[in-house]
Formats: C-alpha cells, structure tokens, sequence
C-alpha cells in the first residue's frame, strides 16, 4: 500500500521536519509528503475552498481518503493499525491523509474522506503533526507485524 500525506504548507528545516522524515524513513510502506500552497492574500472562506481543492488535487487516483480534524474520531493507535490493515487486506493500494490549513478543512474535505481522523482535543502545531502521523502510521505497521515497538 502507499501513503499520501498531503498537507497545507511549507515544513522548514528544523525538528519538527527531521522527526517526519526519520519515521517516513521508516515505513515499510512508501511514504509521500505532498505539500501544497494557497495563493498569498486570500483568507476565511476563499483561502478553505483553495486549500480543499490543492489538498483534493493531491489525492492519488482511488485513494481512500483520510482528513485530520478536530471534530474526527478518536482511536487508539491499535485501532489506527486496524483500519490500515484492513484496507491493506482489501486490496487498497493507495491511502491520502490530508492536513488542512491553520482555519481547518473545508466542507468539500470532509465530504470526501472516508474518515475524519481526531488527534485529540488538544490544538497541535501543523508542521507536528506531519511528524505524529508518520509516527503513527509506522507504529501501525509494527503492531500490524507483531514487532515489540508498540507495547500496550
């Protein structure tokens, strides 16, 4: 199966893109960072609808779709590890999660994903989590092969 992150903005040199990349660098999986930029000087409602359509346009072709936002579920990281596996066992070859801008995700994004995905109710930074979903997603992998890195 391959990966899509497609995400609003540009990472910049620093921790929060080294941890992305040492836990894409670790995924069984092939990883894709897509990052895309709205046109400077829009705002509020016009500079969502960009966003969904670049984000959208970065959605490989029969993709499921994966939008995080705060009002998405909550699962654990064996639940996470589930829902891969099972589309992996389905035959899914392709799988987008998509991080939206600072104002969130608008309705056309929501209305494509198959799932809302929730990292709790805390507000993180958008460059952090790039880095906590590729963590996640090579931890669903390990737990998905029974290696010992997740230990609940």
């Amino acid at each position: 199966m391959r990966l899509t992150i497609a995400a609003v903005g540009r990472a910049r040199p620093g921790p929060s893109r080294d941890l992305f990349d040492d836990y894409a660098g670790r995924s069984a999986w092939p990883l894709t960072l897509r990052e895309v930029e709205a046109r400077k000087g829009l705002s509020g409602a016009a500079l969502k609808r960009e966003e969904a359509a670049l984000l959208l346009a970065a959605v490989p072709t029969g993709a499921a779709v994966v939008a995080l936002d705060e009002r998405g579920r909550d699962l654990d990281s064996a639940g996470f590890a589930r829902l891969l596996g099972r589309w992996r066992d389905e035959g899914r070859a392709e799988a987008a999660f998509l991080i939206g801008g600072a104002d969130g995700h608008d309705d056309a994004v929501r209305d494509r994903a198959e799932l809302l995905l929730s990292f709790g109710r805390l507000t993180w930074p958008h460059m952090l989590a790039r880095a906590m979903l590729a963590e996640q997603i090579y931890r669903a992998q390990t737990i998905l092969s029974g290696h010992p890195y997740h230990r609940a």
